[in-house]
């Protein structure tokens, strides 16, 4: 009888240390990568000719973006630093420009802007209000998120680095909007 479940104790036993792997991905404790995207500009505005010759043209320098927020990150379940910034290109799109950046890796990580005060219940911040900008493109570095151009970005407090697997927030930036 010991015999038996030794044999089947241990198929047991492997197949929930490979569910617990699949599901929390331990490896990621110790991977990291880093990405150094320039601030965005908006395209430049056609080709005007110029004052002084006719069949010359330069190109006009993009307008620089516009801060419209910007924070400083507070790490929550995980040490996160950096700023986030909110832009206005002048093209009238938006990005959320992540500087001097840096997180833990982890499963499913996402970039948010939600209703919820940076630094809260690192719970709370899928409860409310948010726009998902997508997953996480480094654990370092300067990123760029583009905001999508109908968010409405009313009322929206914080920038948020969210474990969508385990529902908590690596960490947040206040902004305000």
């Amino acid at each position: 009888m010991r015999r038996l479940l030794i044999w089947v104790g241990v198929p047991v036993a492997l197949i929930g240390l490979g569910i617990g792997l699949v599901l929390f991905e331990p490896w990621r404790a110790f991977t990291s990568s880093n990405l150094d995207e320039p601030v965005p500009a908006a395209a430049p505005e056609s080709m005007a000719p110029s004052a002084t010759t006719s069949s010359m043209s330069t190109p006009a320098a993009p307008p620089q973006p516009v801060v419209l927020a910007e924070g400083a990150f507070v790490s929550q379940e995980h040490d996160t630093s950096g700023t986030a910034s909110v832009l206005e290109l002048g093209d009238g799109s938006r990005v959320l420009r992540l500087e001097g950046f840096s997180t833990s890796d982890g499963p499913d990580v996402h970039v948010w802007l939600s209703e919820a005060t940076a630094g809260g219940d690192w719970h709370s911040y899928d409860d409310g209000r948010f726009v998902a900008l997508g997953e996480i493109k480094a654990t370092d570095g300067n990123h760029n998120y583009a905001i999508p151009a109908d968010a409405d970005l009313t009322g929206l407090r914080s920038a948020v680095i969210w474990c969508d697997r385990f529902n908590v927030a690596f960490g947040s930036a206040a902004l305000a909007l």
